[in-house]
């Protein structure tokens, strides 16, 4: 049910965005005409016809008599102002539509840049409530990160929250090549799944036999095999957390 209110927010942003502009380009057609009626002692019909073609003055001057010259001047006044209203009102639903686009996509290719240049860098890969906590740490000590995410919306908030990042299963080797796990000195398999993280440390390993892993499995029995797998470390957040509690006392 929410996603369907999505089309209907964006809309309803975007006609806000749009509506300033569209209101003042309505002003200048009102005024315009109401001017034009004025000035020139012309019916609605005329008035709008000059606004629409200004040229139409001077044939309708031809056999009649007015004041032509402040017709004209006032004509000169109103296309300048209809310009400026067209070219604001064009211009704003142009960067409604688009500019978020454009942003998303300046982001991605700052992103991409920066991510290929960085070096003996930490890769963290997954991004929950664990691997935010290393990656904050991680950038408290001067130490670039970069974040490898699958989840859409949470590779979002990697880039909202100022890390570099790779969109992507860690456990697939173009993803870890993409986070430059060659170039890096550590990497945290950090993702709620022991499975998932023994496999990116086998394959971390494969592609940097010098690197060192960090691995977060849930309980002990996967300890063992998480060594196997090349696992330099291996992190029970159950335990850690009961140690630190322990160590308070």
């Amino acid at each position: 049910m929410a996603r369907s209110n999505v089309p209907i927010v964006a809309n309803r942003w975007l006609l806000r965005r749009v509506a300033r502009p569209v209101v003042a380009l309505v002003g200048v057609v009102v005024a315009g005409v109401a001017g034009f009626v004025y000035v020139g002692g012309v019916g609605l019909v005329d008035a709008a016809f000059w606004l629409l073609d200004p040229s139409s003055i001077a044939l309708y001057y031809q056999t009649r008599s007015g004041p032509v010259e402040r017709v004209k001047t006032f004509a000169i006044v109103v296309r300048v102002a209809l310009v400026a209203a067209l070219l604001w009102t064009g211009e704003t639903a142009l960067t409604a539509a688009f500019g978020g686009q454009i942003r998303e996509e300046l982001k991605r290719v700052k992103n991409q840049r920066e991510r290929a240049s960085v070096d003996d860098h930490v890769v963290i890969c997954g991004y929950g409530m664990f691997g935010q906590t290393v990656a904050e740490r991680a950038r408290a000590r001067d130490r670039d990160v970069v974040v490898v995410e699958s989840d859409p919306a949470q590779y979002e908030r990697v880039l909202d929250d100022g890390f570099l990042g790779v969109e992507g299963d860690a456990r697939h080797e173009g993803v870890l090549a993409d986070a430059g796990v060659e170039r890096a000195s550590s990497l945290v398999a950090a993702i709620d799944d022991s499975n998932a993280n023994i496999q990116i440390a086998l394959l971390a390993t494969q592609l940097a036999p010098d690197l060192t892993v960090v691995v977060r499995v849930g309980d002990e029995t996967y300890e063992s095999v998480a060594r196997h797998a090349g696992a330099d470390e291996v992190i029970i957040p159950e335990v850690a957390g009961g140690e630190q509690v322990v160590d308070r006392w």
